[in-house]
């Protein structure tokens, strides 16, 4: 757990997508999340997370459907949502935390 805590402390938003390669709603997400990782450049990090081989992380972060998106920021949990949701919206989120 000690490496998921380094993912997260960074002083500019992460946004942890919890999918899984069988999961149709988190594959769809993948096109959209490589377009906020592009916008974000290096105000942000977008880091995917498959649940099927980070079992307990997910369940320690309650991770109940798929796909999960959280932001994190200083080690401090920001936004979270399930579901699919548009770039912009990301985009959006992540540059109000990127300040």
């Amino acid at each position: 757990m000690s490496k998921f805590g380094e993912l997260i402390d960074l002083n500019v938003p992460v946004l942890l997508d919890f999918y899984t390669e069988w999961n149709e709603d988190s594959v769809a997400m993948h096109p959209v999340l490589r377009d906020v990782a592009a916008a974000m450049g290096d105000k942000g990090k977008v880091i995917k997370i498959d649940v099927d081989k980070n079992n307990k992380l997910a369940e320690a972060l309650r991770i109940k459907s798929l796909p999960t998106l959280i932001i994190y920021k200083n080690g401090e949990m920001k936004w979270r949502q399930s579901g699919e949701q548009d770039a912009n919206t990301l985009i959006g989120i992540m540059q109000e935390y990127a300040h």
